[in-house]
Parts: structure tokens; C-alpha cells; sequence
């Protein structure tokens, strides 16, 4: 009986120290860090270079998002543009340049919706690669400078078009609203710093005419063709994550590991 017990105790003392270390494998993977989860607030960086080159053009838009979930944002906009618009009819000798319309356009714009992020991160990174929607809407004003009313016919005015208005006056209270579908990027650079790029696809939903001049560039929007309500935009950005708290998701199977 004593060498029974004896040899059991012996038997523990070898596999003690496995379990030990199989326990504290789990205990280290159970406390395996968070992922971050707060506010990330940024610029970007594309309207103040255009600002900078462009003599026509001022503007400025802050972002931010918020994380909901592993792959879910709230995201929004908010920015302020200011553009002159001016179209110009000349030739290839530029004899005899004539003036359609010369006017300012400004306001304030805000869009809000959701980004899904696609990619798969190794562990505890928090890169993006998202899909995302907006719904956008700006109020602006345009201040009217002149226009011509154009003519295809140029037999009773050989040598311009007829003068439609070159008493500038002001149109306020104008707006606009619209859809946004999005891709776009983000990258950690360093502990919370981000750099981001999206390109945009936007489709008009409603806007108030001015009466005498149809929207031709709105703010948040950019330059509107005539006959469609689609247009194009991009931003390129630089934020910073502010973190709130940090929430555990275990690992699941395929995931990648640092």
C-alpha cells in the first residue's frame, strides 16, 4: 500500500508541471489584448493643398468614425467650400473668347452613414479596407457675377451671344441632397495614427434651384453634368483614434496571429 501511494505521489510530481504549463497557455490566451474600440477624428489633407494651389477654390473637411462592432463604423463628414466657376468659350487661336458665365458657389455640407470593413486583420491590428454608404446634404448660396444666353445659331450675333445678366446679385437658401456609395482604405502608421484614402460615387436626390442658373458645382458634391445626377469625388486623409475601451473577441478559426 505505502509503495502505491508512494509511486502516485511520484506521478504527480512528473505531470504537474505539464498541466501547470497547459493551463498557462489558456490563462495567455484567454488575456490576449482587445481590440480597440472609440472615436477616430481626422482631415483631410487634399482640400487644403487645393487650397493652396488653386486661387479659385477654398475648402475644408473634417471626418470621423466610430466603432460599433469587429467590422461595423457610424462614419460622417462635415466640411465648407467655396468655388468661382467660370466657363469660357475660346478656339485654338483664342480669338475672340466669350464668357457663358462667371459665378461663386459656397457652403456647408454634412454627410453621415456607415463603412463595413473587408479585410481581415492579424490579430489586435485595426487596418481597413471598407464599403460604405452616406447620405449627404449641403446648403449654399451662389453669388452671380454674369452670364450669356448661348446660341448655336450665330448669324444675328457673329461676334458674341446675347448678354443675359451682368448685374451681380445673390441666391441664398439653396440646397441639396444625395447618395453616397464609397471605398475606401486606412492605415496604421503609428500607435493610433491613420492615413486614409476613399474614392466616391454620388447620385442626387434633391436640390433647389436658384430659377436662373442650374446647379452647376455644389459643395460636398463637386461639379454636376447636365443630364445626369451622378458625380465623382475622393479625400485623402489623416486621423487619429482616440480609444474609449477595448473589447475582447476570441479568436476564431483561420484567424491570423501576430
Amino acid at each position: 500500500m505505502c509503495r502505491f501511494i508512494t509511486s502516485l505521489l511520484l506521478l504527480l510530481l512528473c505531470t504537474s508541471p505539464a498541466l501547470l504549463n497547459g493551463q498557462g497557455k489558456r490563462e495567455a490566451d484567454s488575456l490576449r489584448p482587445g481590440q480597440k474600440y472609440g472615436l477616430r477624428v481626422g482631415i483631410d489633407l487634399s482640400r487644403p493643398i487645393r487650397s493652396a494651389l488653386d486661387e479659385n477654390y477654398t475648402g475644408l473637411e473634417l471626418t470621423g468614425d466610430f466603432r460599433l462592432s469587429h467590422k461595423w463604423f457610424l462614419a460622417a463628414e462635415l466640411g465648407n467650400e467655396s468655388f468661382d466657376v467660370e466657363e469660357l468659350l475660346d478656339n485654338a487661336d483664342e480669338v475672340n473668347i466669350q464668357t457663358l458665365y462667371n459665378f461663386n458657389s459656397s457652403g456647408s455640407y454634412i454627410k453621415a452613414g456607415v463603412n463595413f470593413n473587408t479585410y481581415e486583420n492579424w490579430y489586435g491590428m485595426n487596418n481597413l479596407i471598407y464599403v460604405g454608404a452616406r447620405y449627404a446634404f449641403s446648403t449654399f448660396s451662389k453669388d452671380l457675377q454674369s452670364y450669356s444666353i448661348y446660341e448655336s445659331n450665330r448669324y444675328w450675333n457673329p461676334e458674341g451671344f446675347l448678354a443675359g445678366e451682368d448685374v451681380p446679385r445673390e441666391f441664398s437658401g439653396l440646397n441639396a441632397s444625395w447618395l453616397e456609395m464609397l471605398l475606401g482604405v486606412k492605415a496604421e502608421l503609428f500607435s493610433n495614427l491613420y492615413m486614409g484614402a476613399s474614392v466616391r460615387i454620388g447620385m442626387l436626390v434633391s436640390r433647389k434651384e436658384s430659377g436662373v442658373i442650374p446647379h452647376i458645382w455644389i459643395p460636398g458634391f463637386n461639379r454636376v453634368t447636365e443630364g445626369s445626377r451622378f458625380g465623382v469625388g475622393f479625400n485623402y486623409t489623416v486621423s487619429y483614434l482616440i480609444p474609449l475601451y477595448r473589447k475582447s473577441r476570441a479568436p476564431e478559426e483561420g484567424d491570423n496571429t501576430p
